[in-house]
């Protein structure tokens, strides 16, 4: 439900506009140097207000250690953190009760929960839950020595001049989607398992965990459906597996083969858009025309590098513990 790992095991708690989100991490290997400093960089990422396009909320997020941590060093214990929400309008939310968002969880979740669900932001639906998520990335990074996880941008409305495509949402006063890539250097063959288990499967398992991801895509992707076998196999180039090319994208048989790891992920627009449109009013029955108002991000992908980074690096750690490469102490 709210867990994802079998060794590296993350739980995310909390909602948009509750007192605090948070997540717990069973399997953190004791001895682990770590401090709220070490998350400032990351967290800073993931902010909105900070970047044209971005939601203007701005909550701290300084992490505050609830177990799992003493004199600065993990225990081995299950490690839990919190993460204060402080700058809430839960008002915008009550106004617009009675129209669930076009392409966002209002519907769906009043109908699974029976109007109990806390709607108020998205509740925990809401992207506001990331934060958890670049908080198990920071530590699965420090985990990853000597692995490089790294996502950017690639485009923003097809546009690969990123501030062209945030201008075509700014001027159509509209929401817009874009595509985040994540490359991984450094891994070791021989990650995941065939079929289920597959690096790639538990990869976008996770990925989905991101909310507005419509697709995942490894190595050359879609693009491989209109290309021929010799063109996109992989020669291998010498016994440490290294290829020519990488149109698989460094995973093969669901098993990493030392090459670079590379996908993609598809952001959706942000459901959450200034510009009228149609919905249907559960309390009349009647559909009508609204806006949205609050504080919403114009184009959600400015902020999904570091969170990509975050679950992606938390799979690996995840994976490379079921090989026994790492251990419960370090």
């Amino acid at each position: 439900m709210n867990s994802f790992g079998r060794i590296f095991k993350v739980n995310i708690f909390g909602e948009s506009h509750g007192e605090s989100v948070g997540v717990n991490i069973d399997g953190v290997p004791a001895g682990l140097p770590l401090s709220a400093e070490d998350f400032l960089v990351d967290i800073e990422r993931r902010k909105g207000g900070t970047q044209k396009g971005t939601t203007p909320r701005q909550e701290s997020d300084l992490p505050i250690f609830k177990s799992g941590v003493f004199n600065n060093v993990t225990t081995g214990a299950p490690l839990t953190i919190l993460f204060e929400n402080n700058n809430t309008r839960s008002g915008d939310y009550q106004k617009q009760r009675d129209v669930p968002r076009p392409g966002h969880a209002d519907f769906v979740a009043s109908k699974k929960f029976g109007g109990h669900e806390d709607y108020r932001g998205g509740g925990h639906f809401s992207g506001r839950l990331t934060v958890c998520l670049v908080a198990v990335g920071v530590i699965a990074k420090k985990i990853l020595k000597g692995i490089e996880v790294k996502s950017t941008i690639l485009e923003i409305g097809g546009e690969a001049d990123l501030e062209k495509g945030l201008q075509k949402a700014i001027d159509a006063k509209d929401s817009i989607g874009g595509i985040v890539e994540c490359r991984v250097n450094g891994l070791p063959i021989g990650l995941g398992e065939p079929f289920f288990d597959s690096a790639e499967s538990l990869l976008a398992h996770a990925a989905f965990a991101i909310p507005a991801v419509r697709g995942v895509e490894f190595g050359t992707g879609f693009a491989a459906a209109r290309m021929f076998g010799v063109q996109h196999n992989d020669a291998i180039d010498d016994l440490t597996g290294k290829t020519v090319t990488n149109h698989a994208g460094g995973i093969v048989g669901g098993i990493t083969n030392n090459n670079e790891l590379v996908y993609r992920i598809a952001i959706k627009p942000t459901s959450s858009t200034p510009k009228e449109q149609f919905t249907l009013n559960w309390t009349t029955g009647e559909k009508e025309t609204f806006s949205v108002k609050g504080r919403h991000d114009l184009c959600i992908a400015l902020r999904v590098p570091v969170v990509m980074e975050a679950i992606t690096a938390m799979v690996l750690v995840d994976l490379m513990m079921l090989e026994q490469h790492i251990g419960r102490r370090l």
